[in-house]
C-alpha cells in the first residue's frame, strides 16, 4: 500500500490510497498538488478519506487529482479479461472522463449541456468581446514581476480560446486557454469568481471546451503570466474528448483524416499550415513587384492540356458533354500572353488522376507564370530570387535543413545540362546514338539499376531513353540546388528548340533534395512547329496505350478491365493552336509546386503533411 500525502491548504491534509494491482495500461500518473508519480500498473482502488472525492484520471501529457462535487466512493481500475478480452479504448479527458468509453464522454456531455440549458444558460454562445489574443498578452506584460498583477482599469483583459488543460483543488483552479496565437493560464479563485462561476468550472468545465474568460492581469510566484479571472463563460461545449497527446491521436490515416483534431493536439502542424500560408503570401507579392497580374483560369476544361498526364472526367448535364478538370494552368495563360498580357501567373490547384505517394498527390498546388520578351534564362533568374525571398521570409537565412541534410540557396545556383549529368553519371555519351534508339537503349542497360528493361519498354527514341537513365540514376543525386538544362525535344513538346543545340530544347527544371521544385520553357511561338509536336505526342499515346491492351490480353481478363480503367484520351486544343497563329510574342514560362517547396521550408517528410486535407482511401 502506497501513501500519498495530498495538500489543499494550510489548514488540513487528505490521504489518497493505493492498493490492489489491477490495472495494466503503461501510463505513469503524477499527483498534481504533490507531484508524487505512480506506475499505473501498481494502482487498483482510489479513495480519499474526506467528504469530497479526488480521482486520479489519465489527461493529455500527465494525469492529476480533480476534485468532483460527488459523495465519497470508490472508483474500480479494472484489468481486462484473460483469454482475449479486450478493454474498451481510453479516451483522454478529465473527471470522471478518464477511464471511459468515447460514447459514455459524449452522453455525459449532453447531459452537462443539457444541465446548463436548464439553469437558463447556452452553451453555445453567438460571440465574444475579445480584447487580447494570448500572445499579445505575453508582448504586453513581458516585464511584470513574479508575484505581482497589474489591475488598473486598462488592465482589464478578454481573452477566448479552447481549454487545453485543468488542475483544480479547494477553491483554486488553473486552466490553461490556447487561442490561434499562443498560450495563457487562466487563474480562477472561488473567492474572486461568483458561486455559479466556480461551480461551473468545476463540474461542467472539461478539455476541449472553448471558452471566454475576463480578469486582470498577474504573473504568479512561480513566474507564470496569468489572467486572473473574474468571469469565464463557456462559449462551445465540446461532446468528444480530445485524444491523448503521445497516445491518442498515433494513426497516421486518421491525422489526416481528421485535421482538426491533429492540429488542437499537435500545435505543430498548425504552424506548418501558417508558414504555407506565408510562403504562399510571399510568392503572390514578389510577383506582384515585379509588374505580373494574376490570373484565373478554367477549372473545367474541353481538353486537358499543357501536361502529360492524367486526367479527371467529368460530365456536365446541361452542355451534354465531358469537361476535364486541368492538369495544368499554362495553355489559358498563353492564351492571355497571345491577346496582350505582356506579365500574367495564377496560383491554382491542380488535378491529375495519378498515383499517390509522398511526394504526389492528385490535387495540388502550383504557380505558373508567363513573361513576354524573356527567355528561359530569365526564368533561371526569377526562380532563384522567388525560392531565396520564400526562405528569408520563413527562416531569416538562406540555409535550411530537409530531413536531416543541410541545403543552402546561396546563389549563383548550379547549372548543368541534362546530357552533361547522365554522361557524368554513367560515362554514356547519347548524343553520340544519334537517332538509333536501339543503341541507345542497349548501353543504357548497363547504367539502369538492376539492368531492368521494363524501364525501357515505352522509349521510342534517344531522348525518351536519355530522361529515363537521368530519372533512375541522376535526379536522387541532386541534392543542393542544380538546374537541368537542355531537354531532349521529344520530351519537351511546349518548348522552343535550343538556339544552338540540334535535337535540344531550351527548357529547364529545377531540383532540391532530387525532386523536381520547377519546370521552365523558353515558350515555343511557332504554331506550326506546336501542331506537329501535339500531334507527335498524340501518336507516341496511342501508340503506348495499343501496346499495353496487347500485354494485357495476353495476361487474361482481369488484367485487360484494369488496363481499361487505366487508359485515356488525349485530345488536341485547337483552341490553343488557333491562338497561337494570331501571333504569341517571344515568352518564357514556368511553373513551381507550392506544395513541395513548403515541404522543403518546413522539414515535412510528406506532401500529405502540408496539405490541411489530402485525398486518402475510403473508410
Amino acid at each position: 500500500m502506497a501513501l500519498c500525502l495530498v495538500s489543499t491548504g494550510a489548514a488540513f491534509s487528505r490521504r489518497l490510497i493505493v492498493s490492489s494491482i489491477t490495472c495494466t495500461a503503461p501510463t505513469v500518473l503524477r499527483c498534481s498538488q504533490c507531484c508524487s508519480l505512480f506506475n499505473w500498473n501498481e494502482l487498483g482502488r482510489l479513495s480519499f478519506q474526506s467528504p469530497r472525492m479526488r480521482q486520479l484520471t489519465r489527461l493529455p501529457g500527465s494525469t492529476r487529482c480533480l476534485s468532483t462535487q460527488t459523495s465519497e466512493k470508490q472508483v474500480n481500475l479494472r484489468k481486462p479479461k484473460e483469454g482475449g478480452g479486450r478493454r474498451k479504448k481510453e479516451a483522454g479527458g478529465d473527471g470522471p472522463e478518464g477511464t471511459s468509453s468515447r460514447e459514455d464522454i459524449r452522453a455525459l456531455r449532453l447531459q452537462k449541456v443539457d444541465k446548463l440549458r436548464a439553469g437558463g444558460y447556452e452553451p453555445y454562445a453567438y460571440n465574444w468581446g475579445r480584447t487580447h489574443t494570448a500572445e499579445q498578452l505575453h508582448q504586453k506584460y513581458i516585464d511584470l514581476p513574479s508575484g505581482e498583477e497589474a489591475n488598473t482599469e486598462e488592465d482589464r483583459v478578454s481573452v477566448a480560446g479552447r481549454i487545453t488543460a485543468r488542475r483544480a483543488f479547494g477553491k483554486l483552479a488553473f486552466l490553461t486557454l490556447r487561442d490561434d496565437s499562443n498560450t495563457i493560464q487562466l487563474y480562477c479563485e472561488k473567492a474572486r469568481l461568483d458561486e455559479e462561476g466556480f461551480e461551473q468550472i468545476k463540474g461542467v468545465l472539461d478539455i476541449g471546451d472553448i471558452v471566454g474568460a475576463q480578469g486582470t492581469v498577474k504573473r504568479t510566484e512561480k513566474g507564470e503570466l496569468s489572467v486572473y479571472v473574474d468571469k469565464l463563460s463557456i462559449l462551445t461545449k465540446s461532446l468528444l474528448p480530445l485524444p491523448e497527446k503521445w497516445h491518442g491521436l498515433t494513426d497516421i490515416e486518421k491525422r489526416y483524416r481528421q485535421r482538426y483534431v491533429d492540429m488542437i493536439v499537435n500545435p505543430d502542424v498548425a504552424d506548418v499550415f501558417r508558414a504555407r500560408a506565408k510562403i504562399t503570401s510571399e510568392i503572390r507579392r514578389h510577383m506582384e513587384d515585379l509588374g505580373y497580374l494574376e490570373i484565373e483560369t478554367p477549372v473545367l476544361q474541353g481538353a486537358a492540356g499543357g501536361a502529360d498526364a492524367r486526367p479527371f472526367v467529368t460530365y456536365h448535364n446541361a452542355l451534354g458533354r465531358d469537361l476535364y478538370l486541368r492538369i495544368a494552368t499554362e495553355l489559358h495563360l498563353k492564351r492571355m500572353v497571345v491577346g496582350g498580357f505582356e506579365r500574367v501567373f495564377e496560383i491554382g490547384r491542380i488535378f491529375r488522376n495519378e498515383g499517390i505517394s509522398t511526394r504526389h498527390n492528385p490535387e495540388f498546388t502550383s504557380i505558373e507564370m508567363y513573361q513576354a520578351y524573356a527567355d528561359y534564362h530569365d526564368m533561371m533568374s526569377l526562380a532563384e530570387d522567388l525560392v531565396i525571398r520564400c526562405t528569408l521570409a520563413l527562416k531569416g537565412e538562406t540555409t535550411v535543413t530537409y530531413q536531416g541534410t543541410e541545403i543552402s540557396f546561396e546563389g549563383p545556383w548550379r547549372r548543368a545540362s541534362m546530357h552533361s549529368l547522365v554522361q557524368d553519371a554513367t560515362g554514356i555519351d547519347f548524343a553520340s546514338f544519334g537517332s538509333d534508339v536501339e543503341a541507345a537503349k542497349s548501353a543504357a542497360l548497363a547504367a539502369l539499376p538492376g539492368g531492368n528493361p521494363n524501364l525501357l519498354t515505352h522509349c521510342s527514341t534517344v531522348g525518351h531513353v536519355l530522361n529515363e537513365v537521368f530519372e533512375a540514376v541522376v535526379e536522387k543525386t541532386l541534392i543542393q540546388p542544380t538546374f537541368v538544362m537542355d531537354h531532349p525535344v521529344e520530351i519537351s513538346p511546349l518548348a522552343k528548340p535550343h538556339r544552338s543545340k540540334p535535337g535540344l530544347t531550351e527548357r529547364f527544371e529545377l531540383f532540391i533534395y532530387g525532386r523536381e521544385m520547377a519546370n521552365a520553357f523558353s515558350e515555343l511561338t511557332d504554331p506550326i512547329d506546336q501542331r506537329e509536336r501535339l500531334e507527335g505526342q498524340l501518336r507516341v499515346h496511342a501508340e503506348r496505350m495499343a501496346a499495353e491492351a496487347e500485354l494485357a490480353k495476353a495476361k487474361g481478363d482481369d488484367a485487360v478491365k484494369e488496363q481499361a480503367n487505366e487508359a485515356f484520351e488525349v485530345k488536341l486544343d485547337e483552341d490553343f493552336l488557333t491562338a497561337l497563329e494570331y501571333g504569341m510574342p517571344p515568352t518564357a514560362g514556368m511553373g513551381i509546386g507550392i506544395d513541395r517547396l513548403v515541404m522543403l521550408l518546413t522539414d515535412s517528410a510528406s506532401i500529405r503533411d502540408v496539405i490541411a486535407f489530402p485525398v486518402l482511401k475510403s473508410q
